[in-house]
């Protein structure tokens, strides 16, 4: 085969060559996946993949995901060859402090790189994200006549990602919501670091995917092109997601190491490098690539005909909805709805007003019930939960392979929903959010992880905070969970104390456009907090003075959730003795240390004595200047919440006891 006047294994010997070049100039990363997988990036992107290196955030725009990101020298390549704003220099700097391509693609910091791909198997689930979202768009947006969301979403992906947990669960509820538009390619080469794979992943991965409900294409040879096309235009057909499965040799070219795990994740070596040009009859010096295999390789031409061909339809699409293509333009920039702030101010009034004293779980709930209506990028859903999570409200629309809707039920598959949040969010078009209880966010905490280094607006909710958990025991009581999230940079963590502080910090997340927020709810009721209209804004801030002493601060109990309620009742206690305690709520440690060094000193002056109370760890409290912190740094027990807090001292008398302690 040829493209143009460049055949296709010049075209492949391209990429090899690249990554041979790059990894062996850093003498670190992984040559071989590239190696092995350049005849399927010669069939997707040289034939198939509808994008615009001049535009790489044209919005209907295939999406193409690298799973298995040790391989990042491929996407590299790639992005280089066909004409994205990465010079040659760039990728001479491979794995250099500040290049644009660190070791494995990154979100934010590489052009043409739609998601964060390091940890195996969350590449994978992120195209799932991006499967879903592009099938709801276009259930919400395209018209009898008028289509302009169609696109397809593509991802490499090896033995390791099929090994992660991560990949059963996504691939799993892909299959059964039917997501069509989602390609997969199986760089089936049978080698991983330790070796060959036989004796610790022996299954029969055609039959899994089958088993899941995907079109399956059985072994084919990925390294040859036109086999690989067809695979491709027939999986476009599909009523199903597909998995193409390509037999290929890791380091394909590499005369002594190819077919080994030698070639994994170490350099070549300039020997074997100089038999690989030789084997491949590749006569070029190192990063040199000719004009005509430029010429082959180049997209622009061709990305902008697809985007110029998709702007007439849009404009068509302008004049027949005017209203429906200004929400969906609206929508993929991730702006929010005029009305939003007027909603949101309205409903933190009314919650402040209305004094309720409920579990923040009910409160979440009720804000919901308020925003959502003026927010129809919304996307909710529960790892099996939604009864307990109740992250449901009256406008939600639970969906499946054959219903639309706004909701999705994503089963007991905590750190699968987590990642697909994450490719919503990437995707663009929605702002998701999940359940799930808030010990589970072990289960999650990798996709935490990873929407916190992309900085991205997705929001986890986590519900059955503490030993208020009660009955179901220390497995299900969260200790340590919370202290664990806040610890992740860019996460922005949220525990309210009533009605008031939940709105805030739900309204707080869905402005964010910067990074995460972890919502963290009560399951037990929770006693209102009356509050002056000024120390609205001052939540925001995430720690505020929420109730102040009667004469000069002796003390400073700082307090979060459900402990607020026990700061305040220590308060009065310690009122009658004369001892004067101001009360500070601190819902975002995290926002709150964003905030300048005055709002620091006008909230928790030094010279003043401190002590904080929070049902969970107290290592992370001392920053602050604590004298004493009264908390739980063991696991809990399994009995009702009220015998549980009292057993812990977690009640107003042992707070009490505690400033006069320390004064």
């Amino acid at each position: 085969m040829t493209q143009g006047t460049t055949s296709t294994a010049t075209m492949a010997n391209a990429i090899r060559a690249l990554a041979m070049d790059a990894v062996q100039k850093a003498n670190s990363g992984h040559p071989g996946a590239p190696m092995g997988m350049a005849e399927m990036s010669v069939a997707l992107w040289g034939q198939h993949l509808r994008h615009n290196p001049t535009n790489p955030h044209w919005a209907d725009r295939d999406r193409f995901v690298l799973s298995n990101g040790h391989a990042s020298m491929l996407l590299y390549a790639l992005l280089h060859l066909t004409g994205y704003d990465l010079p040659m220099d760039e990728l001479k700097a491979f794995r250099q402090l500040h290049s644009k391509t660190p070791g494995h693609p990154e979100y934010g910091i590489t052009v043409g790189v739609e998601t964060t791909t390091g940890p195996l198997g969350q590449g994978v689930t992120n195209a799932v994200g991006f499967a879903l979202a592009e099938r709801l768009l276009r259930e919400q947006f395209n018209k009898p006549g008028h289509t302009i969301v169609d696109h397809h979403t593509y991802v490499f992906m090896g033995d390791g990602c099929l090994m992660e947990g991560i990949s059963h669960e996504a691939c799993s509820l892909a299959g059964t919501l039917g997501l069509n538009k989602l390609i997969a390619f199986w760089d089936d080469n049978g080698i991983s670091i330790d070796g060959h794979v036989e004796p610790w992943f022996s299954e029969d991965v055609p039959g899994r995917f089958a088993a899941y409900g995907w079109n399956v294409v059985r072994p084919i040879d990925g390294h040859d092109v036109e086999a690989v096309s067809k695979a491709i235009e027939a999986a476009k057909t599909s009523t199903k997601p597909t998995l193409i499965c390509c037999k290929t040799i890791i380091g394909k070219g590499s005369p002594n190491k190819q077919g080994t795990h030698d070639v994994h994740g170490a350099a070549l070596g300039n020997e074997e490098i100089a038999a690989t040009r030789k084997m491949l009859g590749w006569n070029y010096g190192p990063f040199e690539i000719p004009a005509e295999v430029y010429a082959a390789w180049d997209a622009k031409a061709r990305g902008q005909a697809q985007e110029a061909e998709w702007n007439q339809r849009f404009a068509a699409y302008q004049a027949a909805y005017p209203s429906e293509a200004a929400e969906f333009t609206r929508r993929m920039k991730g702006d929010l709805p005029a009305n939003f702030e007027r909603a949101a101010l309205e409903f933190v009034a009314k919650c402040r007003d209305k004094a309720e004293s409920i579990a923040t779980r009910k409160a979440s709930q009720n804000t919901l019930e308020a925003l959502s209506p003026a927010l129809p990028e919304f996307f909710g859903g529960s790892a099996d939960l939604t009864g307990s999570n109740l992250t449901n409200w009256s406008g939600s629309k639970p969906m499946n392979a054959t219903t639309p809707g706004n909701y999705l039920s994503y089963g007991v598959r905590e750190f699968g929903m987590s990642a697909i949040l994450n490719g919503l969010a990437l995707h663009g078009g929605f702002i998701p959010y999940g359940g799930t209880f808030l010990t589970f966010s072990d289960y999650s905490r990798n996709a935490l992880r990873m929407a916190s280094l992309m900085r991205i607006r997705s929001i986890f909710v986590f519900t059955h905070d503490s030993i208020g958990l009660g009955e179901d025991g220390p497995t299900h009581q969260s200790i340590e969970h919370v202290s664990s999230l806040r610890l992740i940079p860019h996460m922005d963590v949220w525990r309210p104390c009533d009605t008031t502080e939940t709105a805030v910090s739900w309204d707080a997340a869905i402005r964010r456009k910067d990074g995460p927020s972890s919502l963290i709810f009560s399951r037990q009721n929770l006693p209102f907090q009356t509050r002056m209209p000024e120390q609205i804004i001052e939540i925001s801030k995430g720690g505020y003075v929420l109730k102040e002493a009667d004469g000069a601060a002796q003390a400073i109990l700082i307090a979060t959730g459900s402990e607020v309620g026990l700061a305040v009742e220590a308060q009065k206690l310690l009122a009658a003795e004369g001892i004067a305690v101001r009360v500070v709520s601190m819902p975002s440690t995290s926002v709150f240390d964003r905030q300048d060094a005055e709002y620091h000193a006008s909230v928790l002056p030094k010279h003043v004595p401190k002590v904080a109370v929070e049902a969970g760890c107290t290592a992370l409290w001392w920053k602050y200047g604590c004298s004493a912190v009264v908390g739980i740094d063991t696991f809990g027990e399994s009995a009702p919440a009220g015998a549980l807090f009292k057993y812990f001292g977690l009640t107003a008398d042992k707070v009490a006891a505690t400033v006069k302690s320390v004064l």
